[in-house]
């Protein structure tokens, strides 16, 4: 398997949007892959997760080809996850396209309501240009050949947000964005599942402040996390770790984490990062 990380900021990007921090002036300084767009990710140029508002600079900048796409995995409704309004840019006039196949998204309830809207508006369904599947919770299902689990994450409650386990053939990944340490309903499914992940993608907009155990992680519960799934059986000897999703505020660019995460036995995201597992 293959995971590309189109973006990997938090909500407002880095260099953020309007700030002028000491952080998003090395980032501005530093360049290239201190440089980062909001969260988004394609599993082997097949599957996409997440529909930021950076999508479309991801298929100018980053090789993201959405003819070639068909299956969108949104973890929550978030604006920096969701960018809704988007999606009409499908319907007719605004896309000539010979494109075969609906471009269809999953989500949960709230993911929906967004999605729905837009579908209906632009007479995307009637034209069969995309659908929304409702998922749930540890309710598997199957996209394309992979078998998808959605997992309950630690994050705003009103937006049912999840994390996903993704597999196929021998393979699995745990993309897991936008969670605190993981509620004991996931932790519970892993130790029933006796998953044993090939990569595990970690949120750590925290960077490196300490003590984000809720909403989001940062290293220190990253590691934590890690820790747990391999006294669990659920991470093995070969699995690789990625801290991924970085807010400003968490204090160190690309740059400045790579020592330090990877004493932890962490990877660092940046945008157009490939990873073969």
């Amino acid at each position: 398997m293959q995971i590309k990380y189109l973006g990997t900021a938090a909500a407002e990007g880095w260099p953020a949007l309007f700030c002028e921090c000491d952080n998003c002036k090395r980032a501005r300084e530093g360049g290239g892959r201190n440089i980062r767009t909001r969260s988004q990710a394609l599993i082997d140029n097949c599957i996409l997760i997440d529909f930021p508002p950076d999508t479309f600079s991801h298929t100018l900048y980053n090789g993201l080809d959405l003819s070639c796409i068909r299956n969108c995995l949104i973890t929550h409704d978030h604006s920096d996850h969701l960018d809704a309004e988007d999606i009409g840019m499908l319907r007719k006039g605004f896309a000539h396209t010979g494109r075969a196949g609906i471009f269809r998204f999953f989500g949960t309830s709230s993911s929906g309501l967004k999605i729905s809207s837009v579908i209906d508006n632009a007479d995307l369904s009637e034209d069969c240009r995309a659908s929304f599947t409702q998922i749930r919770p540890f309710e598997s299902f199957i996209v394309a050949g992979y078998n998808i689990t959605p997992l309950e994450a630690d994050h705003s409650a009103d937006t049912f947000p999840v994390i996903y386990s993704i597999g196929k053939g021998s393979r699995t990944i745990l993309y897991a964005n936008d969670t605190g340490i993981f509620p004991e309903s996931t932790w519970d499914h892993f130790r029933k599942s006796s998953v044993v992940f090939d990569f595990v993608s970690l949120d750590c907009t925290a960077g490196l402040l300490e003590g984000w155990r809720n909403g989001h992680m940062g290293l220190d519960s990253c590691t934590e996390t890690a820790n747990r799934l391999k006294e669990q059986g659920n991470a093995g000897r070969d699995t690789v770790f990625c801290v991924n999703h970085f807010s400003h505020n968490g204090m160190a660019t690309y740059d400045e984490l790579i020592p330090i995460a990877g004493k932890a036995g962490f990877n660092v995201s940046y945008d157009g990062m490939t990873v073969d597992f």
